[in-house]
């Protein structure tokens, strides 16, 4: 996404051209006080996700460029099929019907430890896979 602003214009061409009943998004730069700011925009999607700069907004002023952040917009006819089954900064999973639909935001390159962050993050994930083996998993 790059940014909240610069990518609701993509995403409500999208919306125009295909109507998708869920997008999975990564890097939109939220803080969690602008979260609100999906579901405004997008009126026929409700959003499940968390600001990856909560410790950042927690520590004091705002220092550098914004980052991370992963969200999944899902259409308002399907929220009687929807639950929540995980929500943190760097991977959100919910289930729709009989799928889980999981959305992961990967360390950078740049990360110290980035292998081991990537296999923590990887374990927790099929540790919910396992719980939800009946289900359809979908990954981005």
């Amino acid at each position: 996404m790059h940014g909240f602003h610069q990518g609701c214009p993509v995403i409500d061409d999208i919306i125009t051209q295909y109507n998708p009943d869920v997008f999975l998004l990564q890097e939109h730069w939220l803080t969690p006080a602008n979260l609100y700011k999906f579901d405004k925009h997008f009126i026929d999607y409700f959003s499940f996700g968390c600001s990856a700069m909560s410790t950042a907004v927690e520590s004091g002023t705002l220092r550098g460029r914004p980052f991370g952040g992963v969200i999944c917009l899902i259409k308002s006819s399907l929220r009687g099929v929807t639950s929540t089954v995980h929500c943190s900064e760097r991977y959100v999973i919910v289930k729709v019907g009989d799928c889980i639909i999981i959305n992961i935001y990967l360390h950078c390159v740049g990360s110290i430890n980035r292998e081991l962050l990537c296999d923590d993050l990887f374990a927790e994930i099929d540790a919910w896979c396992q719980r939800y083996s009946d289900c359809n998993i979908i990954t981005a």
